[in-house]
C-alpha cells in the first residue's frame, strides 16, 4: 500500500452470534484480535443468556471499531418469541426456502413478522441496555416478500436510526453473473433498498461473502475475491465458529465455520487487508 493510499474501510460481520457457545467464543476470540468490527446476535438462540451477552459487551469495547447488531431469525429450526405467530410448521419457523416461496407468491400476512421483528428488537434492548448499531437477518430473511414489509416497518418504528443490511453486490454484471445464489440476492436487495430507502432508513452500499458453503472452498482465495472492489463502508458477511454439539444439532454448517475462524485469525488475512487498501479500524 502506498504511503498516500487512503485504506477503506469497511465492515466484516460475523453472524450468528447467540447460535451456540463454540461459535460465541470464536466471534469474541477474533473481535479481540482486531479481526472483526462487527456482530449480529441472534435473540432466539441457545447461546444468549447474560453470561454471553457480557462477554460480548467487553470484546467489543475493547475494540477501537465493532458494532453489534440484531440478527432477526425468522427460519427454522428456531421459535418465534411472540404468541400465534404464522406460518409455522410444527412449533417452529419455516424453513427459508418455503418461507422465500410463500412469499414469492404473497401468502404472507407481514404484520405477523412486523409483530416479531418488534418482539427481538425489544428482546436485544433488554440484553444489551440499547437499540443494536445494524439489523439483519439470518439466512438473509430481511429481503423476502413481504417478509421485509413487515421488517421495514418494525424497523424504522422501534430502532430508526440503525442501519440495516442488504445483500446486493457492486460490480459489474459479468461478474454478477457468475454466482447464481448471490445473483438472487441481488434481485431481493434491489427490492429492499427501495423501501429501506423509502422509510428513511441508512443501508450498506455493498455486500458480499456468499458462496456454497456446502464445499471445502480456499476461503483465504474467497475473501480476496470478497474485498476485490467492494467500496467504502460496503460489508463482508462471514460465520466464524467452533463446532460443538449445540451447533450441529441446529445448523449444518460446522466445519466451514472452523475453516473461516482459523483463516480470519492468521497472519495471511492481515495481510491481505494490507495489500487491498482496507481496514477494519
Amino acid at each position: 500500500m502506498s504511503a498516500a493510499a487512503t485504506p477503506r474501510r469497511i465492515w466484516l460481520c460475523a453472524d450468528d452470534y447467540g447460535i451456540s457457545p463454540g461459535v460465541n467464543r470464536a466471534i469474541r476470540d477474533l473481535i479481540e484480535r482486531g479481526r472483526l468490527n462487527a456482530t449480529s446476535v441472534m435473540v432466539v438462540g441457545p447461546a444468549i443468556e447474560q453470561r454471553e451477552v457480557e462477554t460480548l459487551q467487553a470484546a467489543a469495547k475493547a475494540s477501537p471499531r465493532c458494532a453489534i447488531g440484531l440478527h432477526v431469525t425468522l427460519s427454522a429450526p428456531f421459535r418465534p418469541l411472540t404468541m400465534h405467530f404464522r406460518p409455522l410448521d410444527g412449533d417452529m419457523f419455516m424453513v427459508f426456502p418455503r418461507l422465500l416461496r410463500a412469499g414469492l407468491m404473497r401468502r404472507l400476512d407481514s404484520e405477523f413478522f412486523r409483530n416479531e421483528v418488534r418482539a427481538q428488537l425489544a428482546a436485544f434492548a433488554e440484553a444489551f441496555g440499547r437499540a443494536p448499531d445494524f439489523i439483519d437477518g439470518h439466512q438473509h430473511v430481511q429481503l423476502f416478500p413481504q417478509v421485509r414489509d413487515g421488517f421495514v416497518d418494525a424497523v424504522s418504528e422501534i430502532a430508526p436510526k440503525a442501519w440495516v443490511r442488504q445483500g446486493g453486490r457492486d460490480l459489474p454484471l459479468a461478474q454478477r453473473l457468475a454466482s447464481p445464489k448471490a445473483m438472487v440476492l441481488d434481485v431481493l436487495s434491489a427490492q429492499f433498498r427501495r423501501q429501506a430507502g423509502r422509510a428513511g432508513l441508512a443501508f450498506n452500499p455493498a455486500f458480499a461473502g456468499a458462496y456454497d458453503f456446502t464445499r471445502a472452498a480456499d476461503f483465504g482465495e474467497l475473501m480476496r475475491q470478497f474485498l476485490d472492489g467492494l467500496p467504502e463502508g460496503g460489508l463482508v458477511m462471514c460465520h466464524p465458529g467452533f463446532v460443538d454439539d449445540i451447533l450441529v444439532g441446529l445448523d449444518p454448517m460446522t466445519d466451514v465455520r472452523e475453516r473461516e475462524h482459523a483463516y480470519l485469525a492468521s497472519d495471511a488475512f492481515a495481510q491481505l487487508l494490507a495489500t487491498s487498501d482496507v481496514t477494519l479500524g
